[in-house]
């Protein structure tokens, strides 16, 4: 499942104070975004699926696992809220895994179909990298308009492509890591899914973010400021 190494939406470009300042937004409130969507598309899901395959079956988890993600998605969209996009990818992923994992009465591959992911995904990232066109950059793109003088920095596309090589190890270690798990049997396949898994992209996050901090604060030409208030327009678009 794929998750952005860095959670670029907290960026913004100021144009007004200096040429090349990276204004931080407020951090906190985007931490409990995460966790919420955390809880509804992994923890809780997994929890579902834990507990019925002990109780109920491989029939009634899977449809469990189906009802929770598109129940998730309807109940947000029915009163109006922000539908995220990435609960959407996630719930979507989530749905199409336990889809396939029914039509072929099989948990175990409900299980390694996020192996699969997590390999094509390091093998996308780890190639940009190595090619020198991090998907990072273009990623990048999505969430911060960066001026034109800005997107071709130096400094900044060695940002990408490091971030990029580091997600993409953070990939292959997360595949690994299931696979280990898988081969310990169905229970330690949830553990890792569920648990795991969330915590080492946690970690990877974390990990990309404070570098790239620590080589934005090296740039000579480049003001990088932490804490500031988002500008009213992002707040007003962020995720409810």
């Amino acid at each position: 499942m794929f998750r952005p190494p860095i959670p670029l939406e907290w960026f913004t470009i100021s144009t007004e104070a200096a040429p090349h300042v990276i204004e931080l937004g407020a951090i906190r409130p985007a931490l409990v975004r995460a966790a919420r969507l955390f809880a509804e598309t992994v923890l809780v899901p997994t929890g579902l699926l834990y507990l019925l395959l002990h109780t109920a079956g491989l029939l009634p988890a899977l449809l469990a696992v189906i009802g929770w993600s598109a129940a998730t998605v309807t109940i947000r969209w029915l009163t109006g809220r922000h539908l995220p996009g990435t609960l959407l990818v996630c719930a979507g992923a989530m749905v199409a895994r336990a889809s396939v994992a029914l039509a072929l009465s099989s948990a175990l591959v409900y299980f390694v179909q996020p192996v699969i992911a997590s390999l094509f995904m390091a093998a996308l990232f780890l190639g940009s990298a190595l090619l020198g066109r991090p998907i990072t950059r273009r990623l990048a793109r999505d969430f911060v308009a960066l001026p034109g003088h800005l997107s071709e920095h130096r400094g900044l596309h060695k940002v990408f492509v490091q971030t990029a090589a580091l997600w993409g190890l953070g990939r292959l270690i997360d595949a690994g890591m299931s696979l280990g798990f898988l081969h310990l049997g169905l229970d330690a396949a949830v553990l890792s899914r569920g648990v795991f898994s969330g915590i080492l992209t946690a970690v990877m996050v974390g990990v990309c973010a404070l570098w790239g901090i620590r080589a934005l604060r090296r740039m000579p030409d480049v003001t990088f400021r932490i804490g500031l208030p988002r500008p009213a327009a992002a707040v007003a678009a962020a995720p409810a």
